[in-house]
C-alpha cells in the first residue's frame, strides 16, 4: 500500500512519517486546549504515512493515542469510563438536554469499515454521549476517498470538534496543518490522491 511506511522508516521522518525532505514537524503548532482527546487508532493505521491521528498527537498537548486490534494486545475498555467523556462518531447517541460539554472526546481512527467495527465491538462506546459535527464541504480536499458523506480525516474531525467546543480560532491551526499535510503528501506522490478509504 503506497501510504505504508517502511518498517525501518528509511528515508522517512520518525515524527510525521513523511519523506525526510518533506518533513512538516517544524510546522506543527503546539496547542493547549481545554478539551482532552483520546484517539483509538486501528492497528492497521499506525504505519500509514497518511494517518492524521499522528498529527493530532504531535500538535495537541492533551491528546492520547491508543492502539486497537493489534495481535496479542487486548484493548482495555476501562479507559473509556472517565466522567465527562463523549464520543465523536456519526452513530453515537446525542446527549440528554442540559448535559455539560465534554471534558474528553473519544475519536475512532481508521477507515470507515474499521471505525464501525470498533464502535460495535466496544460496547462502552455506545454508552457515551455523541458529539455531532456538520458534514464537511463537498469540495474539501482529500488524501483518501470514503463511502460516507460525513467522513473526515482524524485531524479534520478533531479540528471541527474544537471549533464547536472552543471556537474557530482554536481549530484554525489544525485545519492549516491538515492542508499542509495534503500538500506534502501530494508532493511526495507526484500524482493525484489514491483510492484508499479514509
Amino acid at each position: 500500500m503506497r501510504s505504508r511506511t517502511p518498517a525501518d522508516l528509511a528515508g522517512r521522518c520518525p515524527g510525521c512519517y513523511l519523506p525526510t525532505a518533506l518533513c512538516l514537524c517544524a510546522e506543527v503548532p503546539r496547542l493547549e486546549t481545554r478539551t482532552h482527546f483520546l484517539v483509538i487508532r486501528h492497528s492497521k493505521e499506525a504505519s500509514k504515512s497518511t494517518n492524521t491521528a499522528r498529527l493530532a498527537g504531535l500538535a495537541l498537548t492533551h491528546c492520547r493515542i491508543l492502539t486497537y486490534g493489534a495481535p496479542g494486545q487486548p484493548f482495555e475498555p476501562s479507559v473509556l469510563e472517565a466522567p465527562g467523556t463523549w464520543l465523536l462518531f456519526p452513530d453515537a447517541q446525542p446527549p440528554p438536554p442540559g448535559t455539560p460539554p465534554p471534558e474528553r472526546v473519544v475519536v475512532l481512527d481508521g477507515n470507515w469499515a474499521q471505525a464501525r467495527r470498533m464502535y460495535h465491538r466496544l460496547p462502552a462506546l455506545s454508552r457515551l454521549p455523541g458529539l455531532a459535527l456538520p458534514p464537511p464541504p463537498p469540495d474539501a480536499r482529500r488524501l483518501r476517498r470514503s463511502p460516507h458523506p460525513h467522513a473526515m480525516s482524524t485531524v479534520e474531525a478533531i479540528a471541527a470538534a474544537l471549533s464547536l467546543l472552543e471556537g474557530e480560532h482554536v481549530a484554525r491551526p489544525l485545519h492549516a496543518l491538515h492542508e499542509l499535510m495534503i500538500d506534502r503528501v501530494m508532493a511526495a506522490r507526484g500524482r493525484l490522491p489514491d483510492d484508499e478509504d479514509d
